[in-house]
């Protein structure tokens, strides 16, 4: 809020803007306790963890992270499934359905190539889920050169980008409404990643800045 207000020429600090929020009533969005979604139940060969929690990268294209979460509709359960660069923590593929299957995480990550056609020995980084770990996902990751790296089992920690990211976009957008149909929250999601949290939304990470503002000053 801060760096918000002083973007458009107001000089304030965090202490006022702290203080004029309490007093109008504006408060933080609270996230809620996390959901494991991972099925490690499966007989893939597991990779090794390359990331290391380290998130931070020199330039795009370095690192990817993947994951998948939930959002309940009236119609039934819609699943996210997302790519993130880990230089900016830019989604740069995204996908959802109503079924958590491979399919959804292809989607995805081929959106992702398709939007950055990344260089050989980029580390693609995701849990132990089965969907990432499938044949046809792990072709997909070979014929492109990807690196791959895969959490502890039943760590959050070793993907906690993307966790952030989820917990994000839940407090600013799913938790705030209820959504009747999954094409009414597939369209919000849309417009929630394209319309600000890329080109908008700062992050303290970044310097305050978006995801495509931190882009464009290193580039």
């Amino acid at each position: 809020m801060t760096e918000e207000l002083k973007e458009i020429g107001l000089d304030v600090g965090h202490r006022r803007v702290g203080r004029l929020m309490r007093q109008n009533g504006i408060s933080v969005v609270r996230t809620r306790k996390y959901k494991v979604t991972t099925d490690s139940d499966h007989k893939f060969n597991i990779a090794p963890n390359l990331l290391d929690r380290d998130f931070n990268a020199d330039a795009p294209n370095q690192k990817w992270a993947g994951d998948i979460s939930y959002i309940w509709t009236r119609e039934g359960w819609l699943y996210l499934a997302v790519i993130l660069d880990l230089h900016s923590r830019r989604v740069i593929g995204w996908a959802v359905s109503n079924r958590m299957k491979r399919d959804l995480a292809i989607r995805a990550l081929n959106m992702a190539i398709a939007f950055r056609q990344p260089p050989k020995d980029c580390i693609h980084h995701t849990n132990r889920g089965s969907q990432y770990w499938s044949h046809d996902y792990q072709k997909i990751l070979r014929q492109h050169g990807f690196r791959a790296s895969m959490s502890g089992k039943g760590n959050g920690y070793d993907n906690a980008a993307v966790e952030t990211f989820f917990k994000t976009i839940k407090a600013e957008l799913i938790w705030r409404r209820s959504w009747a149909t999954r094409r009414q929250a597939e369209m919000a999601i849309f417009e929630y990643i394209n319309g600000f949290y890329n080109p908008r939304r700062r992050h303290s990470a970044l310097g305050w800045k978006s995801p495509v503002a931190f882009e464009r000053k290193v580039a």
